[in-house]
């Protein structure tokens, strides 16, 4: 049975309004209304400016943002090396290191071949500017290779980038295997955090991933992000942004930069993101993320094992529920992954996710049209599941009638 109760739904206000099955948490989890509160606080209560004025408002807002940033930094564990910078997404994460990374003509970039198009794209624009790029493909059950990842190495290879846990299906990389491989041939190691953060417990000071990104509103929170950076690294990154709140000092022909985060946080920040942000995290750790995780993976399990079973029903990507957490996804033979969802929407107000996943360049590489994607979270029960596949099944026996 899940690890987590049921009565957590009663922090969430969706689901005491409507009776929807929302299985769609790879894309954007719902909220508590702890986090809510958290961001109300701000416009009903304060709505200042942070980091510039001296009154009282602005003092208190300064010390909200300043302990949600540790809060943060605490439910990452990251050493005391690392530097939040707040970002709107994982997607600016990765920008901002891709673009902003010292990395010259002939440089080598390592992905997977599962990357999402954030951590895909931008490599693919800069090699334009000379950058090479390598995506380590997958062995034949789709895991990633380890041994085909080293054949790519040599020092060239300045960044390794890759997701920890992959939207298409789950499937959780060897990232341990793959940040020491990198280290070992000097390259630095960039960790696309979307979907680890808020279903698996992180510990950034025992990975030592060199860059880390996550996004907020895959864990409870706002549609606010983070970057993690090593305090090293901050001078060898350059801001995407420029402007108010970065700069120590200006003249008409010259500047210098604030030292760590303020230099890559131009202009006025969503300070009521960053307090919810940081309730976010607080949520989490007080639920505990050793119990999320055990619960995801329970209904994963759970979901994988019983889709197996049903004729006409396909798993796509790793097949194997003990390497994937809180995603599965599927095809009904004979029906688009479109139709499914909302086959499975109307039935029974089943929210899943159908396409691509932004992860375009695997699944045209595999000749797949595009997959159904039901994803969990500490709120999804056991019966949501019985009730999802029981609605697989009558979709899947259309064909036979």
């Amino acid at each position: 049975m899940p690890i987590l109760s049921s009565s957590l739904r009663n922090d969430f206000p969706v689901l005491k309004r409507s009776k929807i099955i929302y299985l769609d948490n790879a894309c954007m989890t719902l909220r508590p209304k702890q986090v809510i509160e958290a961001i109300n606080w701000y416009y009903k209560t304060n709505c200042a400016c942070a980091g510039r004025s001296f009154h009282k408002q602005s003092e208190e807002l300064n010390e909200r943002v300043a302990k949600a940033r540790e809060t943060i930094k605490g439910f990452f564990k990251a050493s005391k090396s690392h530097e939040i910078v707040f970002t709107k997404n994982t997607t600016e994460g990765i920008n901002t290191v891709a673009f902003g990374f010292n990395l010259r003509r002939g440089d080598l970039v390592v992905t997977s071949d599962r990357e999402h198009n954030s951590n895909l794209i931008p490599w693919l624009v800069l090699k334009k500017r000379g950058i090479k790029h390598i995506a380590v493909p997958s062995t034949e059950n789709f895991e990633f290779d380890l041994e085909a990842m080293h054949e790519a190495m040599s020092k060239k290879v300045k960044i390794v980038s890759v997701v920890h846990i992959s939207n298409i299906d789950g499937y959780e990389l060897p990232i341990k295997e793959i940040i020491k491989l990198s280290h070992d041939f000097g390259a630095k190691v960039l960790i696309d955090g979307a979907q680890s953060a808020g279903h698996i417990p992180l510990n950034l000071k025992k990975l030592d991933a060199d860059f880390f990104a996550a996004s907020s509103h895959k864990a409870c929170g706002p549609i606010i992000g983070c970057l993690l950076i090593k305090e090293e690294l901050l001078e060898q990154v350059k801001p995407l942004m420029y402007g108010g709140g970065t700069v120590a000092n200006a003249t008409l022909n010259s500047f210098e930069l604030l030292a760590k985060h303020e230099r890559f946080e131009a202009g006025l920040q969503d300070y009521a993101s960053i307090i919810g942000f940081g309730e976010a995290c607080k949520y989490l750790n007080k639920i505990g993320m050793e119990k999320i995780e055990q619960h995801d993976r329970t209904l994963t399990k759970k979901l994988m094992k019983r889709l197996v079973d049903i004729n006409g029903v396909t798993i796509v990507g790793v097949n194997d529920w003990r390497k994937c957490t809180s995603i599965v996804s599927f095809n009904i033979e004979g029906f688009s992954p479109h139709d499914v969802a909302l086959m499975l929407d109307e039935a029974h107000s089943i929210a899943v996710r159908s396409g691509k996943h932004c992860a375009h360049a695997w699944f045209n590489k595999y000749c797949k049209s595009g997959c159904v994607r039901a994803s969990t979270f500490l709120y999804n029960q056991m019966d949501e599941i019985n009730i999802l596949v029981e609605e697989v099944s009558k979709i899947a026996e259309l064909l036979e009638k």
